[in-house]
């Protein structure tokens, strides 16, 4: 028992640290990327190539004067970055990072939790971060702020439908199963669910960008509108943490996509390559690579996420809204029952 707990303990660590250590230098890779986009340097003064940048970002956050108006509601105003950054944080507990790790006959899975209804849980999550934004937003008692809360309320119910549906299919097409650890180890044989579930990926795709506020879904904090949004009267360390909130957000969000739908830690002929390497199931060498390929997939969406960021631009809201009522709920929809013929007549399904 003492064992199990340090080893969890030491999972719980080893995600909050890995989630803050992206979240701060995506900020790194953000300017560097947006920099190699418009044929700039990006950060290069703070360490080599900059990457001391991220540390200088976070002691300036840290060390400047605490604001906190004279008529909020104080309470709320210091909860709101609190509850965003921890819902954000606790939807990194159900990734399984590699496969299980097996010592002296006793498996390690190297997930923090493994539950049976962790897509629920999942959603459950995400759909609460909301709460942190619209609490900051309306304790303030500013109008640009309250209006920024508001958008991003309603753009949360308008996604969060599309989103639910597209992973209903998901859970169809792998057989009604609810576990994350379950629904990527589904994926070993060589055969991701993008191929299942093309048009469901696409929809969730988009979802997640518009779930976690990213351009050209940043209509929560539209500056050229509401100055800053839902976060106008916040500075120094309350800022930052919702700063940070939204990268690890985004993190998280490309960590799903890439177990969900492209075989988390399996890759093609990863089998063929463990026989090559003559590695037997369960060692450390397996659980190492496993994670390097899952890292790799995720990174690679989190740039996807920077790339649209600096190419397209904002959304007007009744775009926003439209996209989200008029174009990926009928389409999910369309994806639940296309999956649910196809299952049907494979045999997977039965009425």
């Amino acid at each position: 028992m003492a064992v199990f707990l340090f080893y969890k303990s030491l999972l719980c660590l080893a995600v909050f640290a890995v989630s803050l250590g992206i979240a701060a230098y995506s900020t790194w890779w953000e300017r560097k990327f947006a920099g190699l986009l418009q044929d700039r340097w990006g950060p290069s003064r703070a360490g080599w190539w900059g990457l001391l940048q991220p540390l200088a970002d976070g002691g300036k956050m840290l060390f400047k004067e605490e604001i906190i108006p004279n008529v909020s509601n104080k309470f709320l105003f210091v909860l709101a970055p609190g509850l965003f950054i921890v819902t954000a944080i606790m939807a990194g507990v159900l990734i399984p990072w590699a496969p299980d790790l097996v010592i002296n006959g006793v498996s390690y899975p190297m997930q923090v939790a493994d539950i049976n209804v962790g897509v629920i849980f999942l959603l459950g999550v995400t759909s609460i971060g909301v709460y942190g934004i619209m609490i900051g937003g309306w304790s303030s008692n500013n109008k640009y702020s309250l209006l920024g809360a508001i958008r991003a309320s309603a753009q949360m119910i308008s996604y969060e439908l599309a989103m639910g549906i597209s992973l209903i299919a998901l859970i169809i097409a792998c057989g009604g199963t609810l576990s994350f650890r379950e629904i990527v180890g589904m994926q070993d044989a060589g055969v991701a669910n993008i191929v299942l579930q093309p048009l469901g990926f696409i929809i969730f795709f988009v979802c997640a960008m518009a779930e976690t506020n990213r351009a050209p879904f940043d209509l929560a904090e539209c500056e050229t509108e509401l100055v800053g949004g839902y976060h106008t009267e916040y500075s120094a360390f309350k800022l930052g943490l919702f700063l940070f909130a939204e990268y690890i957000n985004m993190f998280v969000s490309s960590a799903v996509m890439a177990g969900f739908y492209f075989g988390g830690y399996n890759f093609p002929f990863s089998a063929e390559l463990y026989h090559m390497m003559g590695l037997e199931p369960g060692s450390w060498m397996i659980s190492m690579i496993g994670f390097i390929a899952y890292f790799t997939k995720t990174c690679i969406f989190i740039s996807v996420f920077m790339w649209i960021r600096w190419t397209i631009p904002r959304f007007r809201y009744d775009q926003l809204m439209n996209l989200g009522w008029k174009t990926l709920l009928p389409l999910s929809l369309f994806n639940l029952l296309l999956t649910v013929v196809i299952e049907f007549f494979r045999g997977n399904l039965h009425f």
